[in-house]
């Protein structure tokens, strides 16, 4: 039995996999949520315990790391992370292999699940696609030629900060109509708020949504927002569409660059409703060049995506299992 082991270091969340090599189902599996106040030493010590007690009395071939921040894929070396403290510069590649003794693959999230998407998901068959998570922020990771494309800094993919609406509201990265600044969950959930505040109340728009926080603006997310659409909430619709237009005119813009067969989304938008996808499809059609050919379809690994990748990535690291 040629085991591979499969981490996550999510933002909120630690989790990681055994599996056997060819089988599409955890041998064993286990997550934890990353304590309040957590830093990297708290969160290698809880990935730690879950590992031993995954590996029991067995060795796996091979680890594969998802890690929701940058990283320098060629070294495994985190830059840092936007969630927990105290990740900056550390070589987890080589921490991993000093303990463990054998082969370790570590890239970022979005690159991760690209893989993962790629060799067991939605990309199967497929020599081009672009993955795009839009949950929290917006990524996404590419793989062209069967291959991961990460750029010359390792800064590919960053699909979240292409300007769509340069006259829009002012993202975290200081731009401004930034796809991410229109079209993730937590903005989404702001421009709500924001509309709520600044319109008079005889307006009284967004009934629906009032209701769903019980007039609680700050309970207010990007799923709740969806959801309240999907119930003809009239302010609710006016902001999703607005995110499907930023997202469709990004993706348009990015097949007429790259000309990918694929685009696979994941995260929350997987759950964004049908009014969303045909909105966002329309608008990336009709930016695109007629004869600029793709298809946009949800992700299928879902919360599992970047453990996937993790097996997906060990895979590809160790050339003996080129066939697998």
């Amino acid at each position: 039995m040629t085991l591979i082991l499969a981490l996550d270091f999510g933002g909120t969340k630690l989790a990681a996999a055994l599996v056997n090599i060819g089988s599409r189902k955890w041998l064993r599996y286990e997550r934890r949520l990353s304590p309040v106040g957590a830093n990297a030493s708290s969160d290698l010590e809880i990935m730690r315990s879950l590992i031993y007690s995954l590996l029991q009395d067995t060795k796996p071939a091979a680890i594969g790391v998802s890690f929701g921040g940058p990283v320098d894929a060629s070294t495994g070396t985190v830059r840092l992370s936007h969630h927990v403290a105290g990740w900056e510069n550390i070589p987890l590649k080589g921490l991993l292999e000093d303990e463990f003794g054998v082969p370790v693959g570590v890239d970022n999230d979005a690159n991760i699940a690209a893989l993962g998407e790629h060799r067991f998901g939605a990309g199967q068959g497929y020599d081009s696609l672009f993955y795009i998570t839009v949950s929290t922020g917006v990524g996404g990771g590419w793989i062209l030629n069967g291959k991961p494309w990460r750029g010359a800094g390792g800064m590919a993919g960053e699909i979240g900060h292409i300007v769509v609406d340069p006259a829009g509201p002012v993202c975290l990265c200081g731009k401004r109509g930034c796809v991410e600044r229109l079209a993730s969950g937590p903005y989404m959930a702001q421009n709500v708020r924001e509309i709520f505040q600044n319109e008079s109340p005889s307006r009284q728009r967004g009934e629906v949504l009032r209701g769903l926080v019980g007039d609680d603006l700050t309970l207010l997310t990007g799923q709740l927002v969806s959801e309240a659409a999907a119930a003809g909430d009239d302010l609710a619709k006016e902001v999703l569409h607005k995110a499907a237009w930023a997202l469709g005119v990004g993706i348009g813009n990015v097949a007429n660059l790259m000309n990918p067969q694929r685009f696979v989304l994941g995260g929350g938008v997987t759950k964004a409703g049908e009014d969303f996808w045909q909105v966002m499809r329309q608008v990336a059609r009709e930016t695109a060049l007629p004869e600029v050919d793709f298809e946009i379809v949800p992700a299928v690994l879902g919360d599992d995506a970047p453990l996937w990748g993790g097996v997906a990535i060990a895979l590809i690291t160790n050339p003996e299992f080129v066939n697998e």
